[in-house]
Parts: structure tokens; C-alpha cells; sequence
């Protein structure tokens, strides 16, 4: 029973997910703060790094969960918006403009789904169907806000 409840608050990064209105937002909006220290003080690849870490751990944490719950990509699990929010940021950079474009390009694409994302969140079973579309919508969000910021800094 407590291993139970380690899963459920590292899948709800710390209770987060419990939000009822828009967990994986504010799953998105949790994983800011921490992103931006990391990226303060370390480079990028290190939140990349850390990203892929926690990427792998949850794919495992989340198949036991899925079996024990019997529910799939369940609302309350945010750990995969985390992973792809500090995608995003790695990728867009840590100034204000950058975070903010990157929580909107990714919240985009994750919400959105377009091409591939989507295919590998209504065809992959299990965590890893759970964490690899955001793991793209990261990549994809972390992509058109690093373009968004050069673009507006070019003509600033």
C-alpha cells in the first residue's frame, strides 16, 4: 500500500494531477520552476538528460499503475507533461520568453496531437504510449518556440 502511494504522488508529481480542472496544465506549470533552476545553473542537456531519466523510470511506474487501477493515460497521471515540459524549455532556453513559448507550443501539441504524436498516443498501450507522445510534443513544442523567440528577438 505505501509503494502504492510513492507511485501515485512521483505519477502526480506530488499531487499535482489531483487538480481537477486541467491536471496536465498545471502539471506543465509545476515542472517550470524546477526546469528553470536546472537551467540556471546547468547546461540544457542536463534537463534533457534528467527528462529522458524520468522518461524511462515512468514508463515502468506507470504499466504497474495502469494494472493496478485498470485505467489507461488516467487524467491524474502528469509525470509525462513534466517530461515533456522540460523538453520543451531545454530546447527553447531559459529566458522568460523562451518558458512562456515553450509551456504554449507544448501545451499545444500535446493537446493537439497532429501526425504522429497522436498515432502513438491511440496506438502504443501502456507507459509507454503515456510518455512518448509528450516526449514529442516537447520536442515539437521546444522547436517552434526556439524558432518563435529568434524570430521575435531578430526583430526586436
Amino acid at each position: 500500500m505505501k509503494y502504492f502511494k510513492i507511485k501515485k504522488g512521483f505519477l502526480t508529481f506530488f499531487g499535482v494531477g489531483l487538480i481537477k480542472a486541467a491536471p496536465g496544465t498545471f502539471g506543465s506549470l509545476a515542472a517550470i520552476p524546477f526546469g528553470y533552476l536546472v537551467l540556471e545553473y546547468f547546461h540544457p542537456s542536463n534537463l534533457i538528460f534528467l527528462a529522458a531519466l524520468i522518461a524511462v523510470i515512468s514508463i515502468k511506474i506507470i504499466d504497474e499503475y495502469e494494472k493496478e487501477v485498470g485505467v489507461h493515460d488516467s487524467k491524474e497521471i502528469v509525470i509525462d507533461e513534466v517530461v515533456g515540459q522540460w523538453i520543451a524549455m531545454a530546447l527553447a532556453g531559459s529566458t522568460i520568453l523562451g518558458i512562456v513559448l515553450s509551456f504554449i507550443f507544448f501545451r499545444i501539441f500535446d493537446i493537439w496531437k497532429p501526425s504522429f504524436i497522436g498515432k502513438i498516443d491511440r496506438e502504443m498501450s501502456g507507459g509507454k504510449g503515456v510518455v512518448l507522445d509528450d516526449v514529442l510534443a516537447g520536442v515539437f513544442g521546444g522547436i517552434a518556440a526556439a524558432a518563435s523567440v529568434a524570430v521575435i528577438l531578430k526583430f526586436i
